[in-house]
C-alpha cells in the first residue's frame, strides 16, 4: 500500500441528516480527523462504501470555517469477509475502538496505523486464532503508547527473573513481579504466558500464532491496557470468549 497525506481508516460513523455521515478517520499523518461526508447514504453514492466501518482509502477532505468534508474517496481495502464472522467481526471494532480511544488530530501516528491495519488483515484474511491476533495487538498497543510492559526484571526489587519460578504481574507498574516481592493484587502469570509475551514482543506479528493459543494471557493484557488508559470499552463486553487461558 502506498500511503498519502489523505490515506485513512475509518474508525466510527454517526448518521447526521437524511443522507450524510459524521465520520472519524485515523490517519497515519494526522492522526484523528473528524469530517462530514454528504450524501453517502443514498444507495448510488460514489462514496457509499467509504464510509463504512474499517474502510481504508484515500480520503480527499476540503476544510471551511475549521470544518473537515469529504469531497470524494479512492478506496482501498474494505475487509468485508470480517462480516461473515461475528466473533472475528466484534474483535475488529474493538480494536478500531481502542485506537479511537488514544489518537489526537495532527499527531503522526504511523506505527499504530500499521499495527491496526496489519491485525485486521490477520483478522479478515486468515484463519490464524484471534486471541493471539488480539494478544499481540494489545502488546504492540501499548510498546506503541508508551507502556510496554517490563518481562524480564522484578518491576519491585529489579531482580532478574529466574525462568524456573513463579512470577506474577502488576498492572500498576505494568510488570513482572517475583516470589519474593508477591502482593494480593498481582495476577498470576503462567511460565509459557510469559514466554509468549517475550517471543511477541521481539518477532513479527506472523509469530504471534505459533503456539497454542492458550499460551496468549489475552484477559491479562486486556486488563493491563484497561489500566493504563483508565477506560473500559463498551464494546469489549461483545468480545469472544478463548477456548482456555
Amino acid at each position: 500500500m502506498t500511503q498519502t497525506e489523505n490515506t485513512a481508516i475509518v474508525l466510527r460513523y454517526a448518521n447526521y441528516k437524511e443522507n450524510d455521515r459524521m465520520l472519524t478517520l485515523f490517519s497515519p499523518t494526522r492522526g484523528r480527523v473528524d469530517a462530514v461526508c454528504r450524501g453517502c447514504r443514498r444507495p448510488k453514492s460514489p462514496l457509499l462504501n467509504a464510509s463504512e466501518l474499517f474502510a481504508l482509502g484515500d480520503f480527499e477532505l476540503y476544510e471551511k470555517n475549521g470544518r473537515q468534508t469529504v469531497t470524494a474517496a479512492h478506496l482501498i481495502e474494505t475487509f468485508y469477509p470480517l462480516r461473515a464472522d461475528y466473533d472475528r467481526l466484534t474483535c475488529g471494532i474493538w480494536a478500531l475502538n481502542l485506537c479511537e480511544a488514544v489518537i489526537q488530530p495532527n499527531q503522526n501516528d504511523q506505527e499504530l496505523f500499521m499495527l491496526l491495519l496489519h491485525t485486521l488483515s490477520r483478522l479478515t484474511f486468515s484463519d490464524q486464532p484471534w486471541p493471539p491476533l488480539l494478544t499481540g495487538f494489545l502488546l504492540r498497543f501499548a510498546g506503541a503508547e508508551g507502556f510496554k510492559p517490563r518481562l524480564q526484571h522484578c518491576v519491585r526489587c529489579g531482580k532478574r527473573l529466574n525462568p524456573e519460578e513463579p512470577c506474577w504481574f502488576d498492572l500498576e507498574e505494568g510488570g513482572v513481579v517475583g516470589p519474593e516481592c508477591r502482593q494480593l493484587h498481582d495476577h498470576p502469570l503462567e511460565k509459557r504466558q510469559l514466554r509468549w509475551l517475550n517471543q511477541a514482543l521481539s518477532s513479527p506479528a506472523s509469530a504471534w500464532v505459533s503456539t497454542p493459543e492458550a499460551a496468549a494471557p489475552f484477559y491479562l493484557m486486556k486488563a493491563y491496557v484497561e489500566h493504563r488508559l483508565d477506560r473500559k470499552l463498551r464494546s469489549a463486553a461483545v468480545l469472544p470468549l478463548p477456548q482456555e487461558e
